[in-house]
């Protein structure tokens, strides 16, 4: 098997789709900082709806934009790649311009914006996987989607710190951030439209009047949902678990979070290279391990009480973000991997409708845990993590392709 040892940061931009492509990912990025941390309280503050309106306008735009994915899918596998990831801007964009034109009290307006700003948040992670896979092969493939999430999480991390200093300003800051947020995501669409990527044919191969045919991945997709709980974890599980179960001050949960940011940044790219002399399905197991154990560490934790609970949450909590990284730099890589070329749209469209689907769900499965006791909560993710690794290691590569084996 051949294994990436190291990388150089000017061959992982161009396998990452060329200098402006990594620029249009690192504008989309802090355009997305700006707003997206802030839209339940743009709808509370500035359109004056009620705060459990403004929660299921927001879940109902994440759900239903899952429902453009089987057409991202399709749209893929017809070849296009820089258009579909500049659409997906472009989309949010749309929905900026409704964010900034709903009058106060307008619910269906902001439900509008929520539901495009869905669409293109659903569709933009399998456009940029399928872009790079078209750029890049192999185990540079995988260097370059670690080296766009690092990006793009420092983007996001930059974005949401500017529109931080900037709450003070009131409602007028926070419609000059969605204005801001929107002139972003305009620019980074042009800047990834101009790439003019896509692929000739996209058909299956003619050999024996057939191709391929499409992995199943089922137990890696049902196994993905339970997974995808860790990006959750810091911004929900933690915070809640840190001051209404140990009645820690909101600093630790907020030293966590950019403590997260932090490693993943700076640590994405050099674990994945450093996992890449494993196969991709053991590392994506691994990953289930170690966020379990992650998990059972969190348990131990908040067994601790008041006094000591907090550190030593914020301690294990370095080994969920090393669960996380490792889970993040093999599961696109490994879906990419199994896809045939002419279907790598479509699986990579089945493997976001998981993912949206396990982000969707993760905040009222935590908080519904959560209520019934630290081990309900912890000991039920532990389970269902590894149980979920379990089968990801015994699904069978049926669909692998010769060159990425």
């Amino acid at each position: 098997m051949a294994t990436t040892t190291e990388f150089q940061p000017r061959a992982l931009v161009r396998a990452s789709g060329g200098p402006r492509y990594a620029v249009a990912l690192v504008v989309d990025a802090l355009g997305t900082g700006l707003l997206r941390p802030f839209l339940l309280l743009y709808g509370v503050t500035v359109l004056r709806l009620s705060a459990p309106v403004t929660g299921i306008a927001m879940t109902a735009g994440v759900v239903v934009g899952l429902v453009c994915m089987p057409v991202v899918g399709r749209w893929l596998d017809r070849g296009a790649r820089s258009t579909v990831v500049a659409a997906s801007m472009l989309v949010r964009v749309l929905g900026v311009v409704l964010l900034l034109a709903a009058p106060a009290g307008h619910v269906w307006l902001f439900a509008t914006a929520a539901l495009f700003l869905g669409i293109g948040n659903q569709a933009w992670p399998a456009a940029h996987a399928a872009l790079v896979a078209t750029v890049a092969h192999g185990r540079e493939r995988d260097a370059a989607l670690a080296g766009g999430r690092a990006l793009r999480n420092a983007g996001l991390g930059v974005g949401a710190l500017l529109a931080t200093a900037c709450l003070a300003g009131g409602t007028a800051a926070l419609q000059a951030l969605a204005a801001v947020t929107g002139l972003a995501y305009l620019a980074a669409a042009a800047l990834a439209w101009s790439v003019h990527l896509r692929t000739y044919p996209a058909t299956p191969p003619a050999a024996d009047g057939a191709g391929e045919p499409a992995p199943r991945m089922r137990a890696l997709l049902a196994a993905n949902v339970i997974y995808v709980f860790c990006l959750n974890v810091p911004e929900i599980a933690l915070p809640l678990i840190l001051v209404t179960q140990l009645h820690a001050s909101p600093v630790w949960s907020a030293a966590i979070f950019v403590a997260n940011t932090v490693l993943v940044v700076s640590l994405q790219v050099p674990v994945t290279v450093l996992m890449s002399r494993f196969s991709r399905r053991t590392v994506l197991a691994l990953a289930g391990v170690v966020l379990a154990a992650s998990y059972l560490g969190f348990l131990a934790a908040t067994s601790l009480g008041s006094g000591w609970g907090a550190p030593a949450v914020a301690t294990v909590s370095v080994v969920c973000t090393i669960g996380e990284i490792i889970y993040a730099g093999s599961a696109t890589a490994l879906v990419t991997a199994l896809a045939p070329a002419h279907l790598l749209g479509r699986a990579l469209a089945r493997f976001q409708l998981s993912t949206g689907f396990g982000l969707a769900v993760s905040p009222a499965v935590i908080t519904a845990l959560a209520t019934r006791g630290s081990a309900a909560l912890w000991g039920g993710l532990a389970a269902a993590t590894l149980l979920s690794a379990s089968a990801v290691a015994t699904e069978k590569d049926q669909g692998t392709r010769l060159s990425d084996r």
